[in-house]
């Protein structure tokens, strides 16, 4: 089991050095009732391979009271605290967290180092998973809670390259029909990609691309925001209530940022605050949104089979093109079109017209790890691709990601489809 060893020791590692950065002040933080603090993030997937792993086996709890703090919606294991309030909690500290990590790492190494069974080491790798979801839920939430600091300050100091000119979009026909779709099997996947089942597709065309900041702000000047016949009504709703004009973390000339002279929109970033580049991909609109601007643009957004039909015939080359490296992966603050064969994957998570909802035939594991995905399905939709912060090797087609109607804060996109 030496592999899976190494990669324990990877992943837990790259968690640590994502936190790094950050002090003690703003690890604690906590900016809206779905942002964790970075410290909540650390203790929570340590608990997780205490809870389901370590005690299961005979490991005492390594504190009798960070079960309480750390769960986050498992009610089979028990009772937790309020989601909302978890910025309130200055104890333990992050010290206390890091001390709480090493000791699990410790077990953890003792228990890799033996004859560890299949259903161990389904659960470890079950364990790394969720750590690597939670390394991107980690970066989504650091950068939000920084971004309402009127000082508005960089996680990293790496400047951003130019995005390449952006082509005018074209378009990728299918001629419909029965597809094959879920994960094929063969190595890890979330119990919410299976089974693969044969679904039935009309003929349809996909953007080669996704939307870019340019043609957002295209859709801006054309009073996007303004117009009621473009929105659905709770989006409409949230545009009169929350003032909406602009993706989240964008900044117009009429607000304290930018400085004032300066009549271009920026934006926040990882790497502090910059002006619109017009080539990069939209990123941080939430369902509303992108319903809104799909209609404005003539098209609709696509079913999540229709994204996964088109994108799987290319996904072995995307994934090679348009992946960066780790580090520059998950640290890079910059979203630009990525290449490759329909920019599929790495630069942000694309909304889908699907509801989340369980594949026919699903069935939630046994026991408290069942809770995992299935009780999610409801109210929610479902995004596709992949973004700038997520893992590499959590990149492929069939990957369903998915957050409610709403949500502004993750690395969300927009790509176009059109009936033919």
């Amino acid at each position: 089991m030496e592999p899976l060893a190494d990669r324990y020791v990877q992943v837990r590692s790259l968690t640590e050095a994502l936190a790094a950065p950050l002090s003690a002040e703003d690890q604690t933080v906590q900016s809206m009732p779905d942002v964790s603090p970075t410290k909540w993030h650390r203790g929570h997937t340590s608990w997780f391979f205490e809870t389901f792993i370590l005690e299961p086996r005979g490991h005492p709890a390594h504190h009798p009271g960070y079960g309480y703090i750390f769960n986050s919606y498992y009610e089979a294991v028990g009772a937790r605290h309020p989601r909302h309030e978890r910025g309130l909690v200055s104890r333990p500290g992050i010290d206390d967290v890091a001390r709480y990590r090493a000791h699990v790492d410790a077990a953890m190494a003792d228990l890799l180092g033996g004859a560890v069974d299949p259903d161990t080491a389904d659960l470890v790798v079950l364990g790394l998973n969720h750590e690597q979801q939670h390394q991107e839920l980690l970066l989504m939430d650091i950068k939000h809670v920084l971004s309402r600091n009127p000082l508005l300050p960089a996680y990293v100091d790496r400047p951003a390259p130019p995005a390449p000119a952006a082509d005018k979009v074209g378009w990728i026909d299918h001629q419909g029909g029965p597809v094959d779709v879920g994960h094929p099997g063969g190595r890890f996947g979330y119990d919410n990609e299976f089974p693969r089942h044969r679904t039935q597709l009309v003929p349809f065309a996909v953007a080669d691309r996704t939307v870019n900041c340019g043609e957002w702000l295209a859709f801006m000047d054309d009073g996007g925001y303004h117009r009621p016949e473009l929105w659905l009504s709770d989006g409409w709703a949230a545009v009169q209530t929350q003032g909406r004009t602009a993706p989240l973390y964008w900044s117009g000339p009429d607000g304290h940022h930018p400085p004032a002279g300066d009549d271009r929109w920026h934006l926040f970033t990882l790497a502090g605050h910059r002006p619109v580049d017009p080539a990069e991909a939209v990123c941080h609109v939430d369902y509303y949104e992108a319903d809104a601007f799909a209609r404005w643009a003539g098209g609709r957004l696509p079913t999540e089979f229709e994204w996964e039909a088109v994108a799987a015939g290319a996904a072995d080359a995307a994934q090679a093109a348009d992946v960066p490296a780790a580090d520059g992966n998950l640290l890079g603050p910059r979203l630009h079109p990525a290449g490759g064969p329909g920019q599929w994957f790495g630069d942000v998570w694309e909304w889908t017209a699907s509801s989340y909802t369980p594949y026919p035939g699903f069935r939630p594991a046994a026991g408290a790890v069942g809770e995992y995905n299935g009780k999610f399905m409801v109210n929610q939709y479902v995004l596709r691709g992949g973004g700038c912060c997520t893992p590499p090797d959590h990149i492929r087609p069939t990957y369903r990601n998915f957050f409610p109607a709403g949500a502004r804060w993750a690395f969300s996109g927009v790509r176009l489809a059109r009936d033919l």
